[in-house]
């Protein structure tokens, strides 16, 4: 990518950091353009992505999830399997937000057996996708999945918290926390 492109790139992140959604919009968009003209595909589908979040974050869940669409269309192309991944579950993420709460499951099934296909897959990544699921499973009342689910996220997100993470950050890990209130509900249920 060009300097041109990435210095869009930066600003778009800083943007997007002081909640100034419009401006990151406005440089996506560009570096997007960029990105297109220059072919670069895996510059493309970073590019796109960013721009998906942005679209999401300003609710318009339509573009978001068309830009995530196309940036996992080029993963697929390049047989990246982990950005893949990572693009298919923003899409089911994306359809749970819009309450298309039965389109996300196979988003999330997708996504789920590529990051256990993959030993390079992180342990962060896997654990926000198998949260994603058990949301939906939850939502769906598929509550022997979702408190299955809920389990392994929360042994997932506990196998982060190193004890260098715990000094520094001084509270528990929010994915643990969140998945104990879920299991905690599910077990009045």
């Amino acid at each position: 990518m060009t300097s041109a492109g990435l210095t869009l790139l930066w600003r778009a992140h800083q943007a997007r950091r002081e909640n100034r959604l419009g401006d990151a919009r406005r440089d996506l968009v560009e570096a997007v353009s960029i990105c297109r003209r220059e072919q670069g595909a895996a510059d493309l589908a970073f590019a796109l992505a960013r721009l998906g979040q942005i679209e999401r974050d300003l609710r318009d869940y339509d573009a978001a999830r068309a830009h995530y669409q196309e940036a996992a269309g080029i993963h697929r192309d390049r047989d990246d399997a982990l950005n893949l991944a990572h693009a298919i579950r923003h899409v089911g993420d994306i359809y749970q937000d819009a309450g298309q709460w039965e389109l996300a499951a196979p988003c999330y099934d997708e996504a789920l057996a590529l990051y256990r296909g993959s030993r390079r897959t992180r342990r962060g990544d896997l654990a926000n996708a198998v949260r994603s699921m058990a949301i939906q499973k939850e939502h769906t009342g598929d509550l022997e999945d979702a408190r299955r689910l809920w389990h392994e996220a929360r042994d997932l997100y506990a196998s982060l918290d190193t004890p260098l993470r715990r000094i520094f950050m001084r509270r528990p890990n929010p994915g643990v926390i969140e998945s104990s209130e879920h299991l905690t509900r599910l077990a009045r249920r």
